[in-house]
């Protein structure tokens, strides 16, 4: 049985990455179980592009992964209304969610076959715990032993990058514009992915060292493939401990220098002007405690005038009285 020939890239649009994601949440959200969809694109040249998903009914026994149900009639039945909706989407293969392949992914991946000669397996990890490509891209090739016979088949790993259409790209900005925290500026969004780019390739790096440590070792076979690819990514970086590259180190050197001064002074001056919000509304608060205080103040002094004002007219009230009252004594004795 001939295989045919293998692409050599699968590019995932984000749309299928969300539409995992969603359906992951919504069949499987304590994470106990996995989920499985089909996947629609198209492939031009040695690239395979995955455009769109939809999810699929399915069911397995957790105690015997052997026993498991899929709905082929459902993928029938959305594949040809994908079909009279976007021509161009094919049915390619399928997906399911997890970090690692499964015992049953042979036998799911011959029920696809009916639908499309070679199925491409996209396996999305909903939940990583390492920083990367979420996404793993494998075709059934037959295995052939030393002596020529076959072995049967297995799953041939095909690289694959997450890569979007203009219009993608502009509804992804989008939608991350509006989950992006207020108070982290820009300079705090590119240090934190150059953090986790240099995660990840510190991880890659890693499992590189332990590769070429087991090829040492005896544990792996020498590959000279992939000895030629780890050289050849080698053969791109500069030799700074050279005497003829003493420019280029000094040009690394002052531009690196310059990027760190720019991000010292951008914290000084995110800094200063927090101090100078804090001060603000200190002074702020500082207003409108003192505003009430100094009401009261006002009113108590009037009421205390009003006081004294009552106080004087009683007074002289009284005055006039007690100084009207002898005459009124020396009226009456001359009556007498």
């Amino acid at each position: 049985m001939s295989t045919p020939m293998l692409p050599e890239k699968v590019t995932v649009a984000p749309l299928v990455l969300l539409s995992v994601v969603d359906h992951f949440t919504r069949v499987a959200p304590a994470g106990n179980k996995r989920v499985i969809g089909a996947i629609l694109g198209d492939r031009i040249g040695n690239v395979v592009r995955v455009t769109n998903s939809y999810a699929v009914p399915f069911e397995e026994d957790p105690r015997n992964p052997d026993v498991w149900y899929l709905d082929h009639n459902f993928i029938e039945t959305m594949r040809d209304m994908f079909k009279k909706i976007n021509a161009k989407e094919r049915f390619i293969g399928w997906y399911h969610s997890g970090a690692k392949l499964r015992s049953s992914d042979m036998a799911i991946n011959e029920l696809m076959k009916q639908f499309t000669p070679n199925p491409l397996l996209l396996i999305v990890d909903v939940e990583p715990v390492e920083v990367g490509i979420p996404t793993n891209a494998y075709y059934a090739i037959d295995e052939v032993k030393a002596d020529g016979t076959s072995a049967g088949r297995t799953f041939h790993h095909v690289p694959s990058e997450i890569r979007a259409e203009e219009a993608e790209e502009i509804g992804v900005e989008h939608l991350l514009r509006d989950v992006r925290n207020a108070a982290s500026g820009t300079l705090a969004t590119r240090i934190s992915k150059q953090l986790s780019s240099l995660k990840g390739l510190s991880h890659r790096l890693s499992e590189i060292a332990v590769y070429l440590q087991s090829v040492v070792e005896g544990k792996v076979p020498v590959n000279h493939a992939i000895i030629g690819e780890l050289q050849n990514v080698f053969n791109l970086l500069p030799n700074l401990s050279s005497l003829q590259d003493e420019q280029l180190n000094l040009a690394f050197t002052t531009k690196t220098n310059d990027q760190l001064m720019i991000v010292y002074l951008s914290s000084l001056v995110r800094t200063i002007i927090s101090f100078h919000d804090m001060i603000d509304n200190k002074l702020e608060n500082k207003k409108k405690l003192s505003s009430p205080s100094s009401n009261a103040n006002s009113s108590s002094n009037s009421n205390a005038n009003a006081n004294a004002n009552s106080n004087a007219n009683a007074n002289s009230t009284n005055a006039e009285n007690s100084a009207s009252d002898p005459a009124a004594e020396d009226s009456a004795g001359d009556t007498h």
